[in-house]
């Protein structure tokens, strides 16, 4: 694998059912393949490895293109217009929109060789609670358009996506240097209103401090996927990486899932950011005081490990009055985050009632005085 290789796919996996050779569909609700059109059911065929710990892979190795090959798969795609989302297709499938930006999409050929992902998320619950939290979300938005409420509510599909995630163990070491702040009061005498008096005035007393914090990370998680804006996804957290399962492809039946479009190295970047900051929590607890100041922290990072995974999100995109709205349920909580449309009407007569609101107060006022 070369270190630079990216994945911006969005695979689907077709399982036919035994009865009727329709496609089966994950349920999430029953935990098992359903056929939507006889009801046959089947369930998830899992290989040996699902009841083993997740296991997590050598960074160092897959940088240097040292995965083994299992660990490696290759899909074709095409590329959205607007976005840039690289979808794959069904090899019957010519166009259809785009699930990030509702854009129409027409096929393309373009192979991406990528890290296969080591576990899951399951979805939780399917698109009709989907569309109710969706809904209820933007009920509860003020200054929101009717009309958008209205287009929402009509139950356009909203398409079930696993989004593409990193995460980093590591263990690190970390040398510091900074000072420890005592706090001590003076008291001082002031003139107040005319008068003489005394007040105690805060002083920190600062002394040198150096010393070592260690830390183990687990999971640290890292968004793989380029075609969300971020505020949106981390608007989705917490996830419980606690209740992730083995990898297996019957978990995308109905689904789809996005490839990464960060790098292993980009997302490891990005995770020490995240360890920099825990690691600098660390360093204040540890010079202790009543204040501190931090001048040096020298970390040493070694025996990285990492995960490619899947989280589910119900995604939909609305395109109203020529402008896209995205909005995004975490498939497991069903928290909601979305754009923030604007009524300009709505805005406009709030603003008109509270002019009038005020003068009538005013008016009352001036009647009283």
């Amino acid at each position: 694998m070369n270190s630079d290789s990216r994945h911006t796919a969005e695979t689907q996996r077709h399982f036919p059912c035994d009865a009727c050779g329709a496609d089966l569909r994950f349920d999430p609700e029953g935990g098992q393949l359903v056929c939507a059109h006889c009801g046959n059911t089947a369930p998830l065929v899992q290989g040996p490895w699902a009841a083993a710990k997740i296991r997590e892979l050598d960074f160092q190795s897959a940088i240097s293109g040292d995965l083994p090959a299992p660990e490696m798969e290759e899909t074709r795609v095409a590329k959205c217009p607007n976005c840039a989302a690289e979808v794959e297709f069904d090899p019957t499938v010519h166009a259809r929109e785009c699930p990030f930006c509702a854009t129409p999409v027409v096929t393309d050929t373009g192979a991406h060789r990528h890290i296969k992902p080591r576990a899951i998320l399951p979805f939780a619950f399917d698109e009709a609670r989907a569309h109710g939290a969706m809904n209820d979300w933007l009920g509860r938005l003020w200054f929101a358009p009717n009309g958008l409420n209205q287009y929402a509510r009509k139950g356009r599909k909203m398409d079930g996506i696993y989004v593409p995630y990193w995460t980093y163990d590591a263990d690190t070491q970390s040398r510091y240097t900074g000072e420890r702040g005592t706090v001590y009061y003076e008291t001082r005498r002031v003139m107040r209103d005319g008068k003489s008096t005394t007040v105690q005035v805060a002083r920190v007393r600062w002394r040198p401090a150096r010393g070592r914090v260690a830390r183990f990370f687990d999971d640290v998680l890292v968004l793989a996927s380029k075609s969300l804006p971020k505020r949106f996804t981390e608007g989705l957290a917490p996830w419980d990486l606690s209740a992730l399962e083995p990898y297996t492809p019957e978990y995308l039946a109905g689904f789809r899932a996005e490839g990464y479009a960060v790098t292993l190295e980009e997302g490891f970047e990005e995770a020490k950011t995240i360890m920099d900051g825990i690691i600098r929590r660390d360093v204040r607890f540890d010079i202790g005081g009543d204040r501190q100041r931090i001048h040096q922290v020298d970390t040493a990072i070694k025996d990285v490990s990492f995960k490619h995974i899947l989280l589910p999100v119900w995604l939909a995109a609305y395109k109203y009055r020529g402008k896209t709205y995205r909005f995004v349920v975490n498939g497991d909580t069903g928290k909601v985050q979305g754009e923030r449309p604007y009524s300009a009407i709505k805005i406009a007569f709030a603003v008109l009632a509270g002019l009038i609101l005020a003068a009538i107060f005013g008016y009352l006022y001036a009647m009283n005085q």
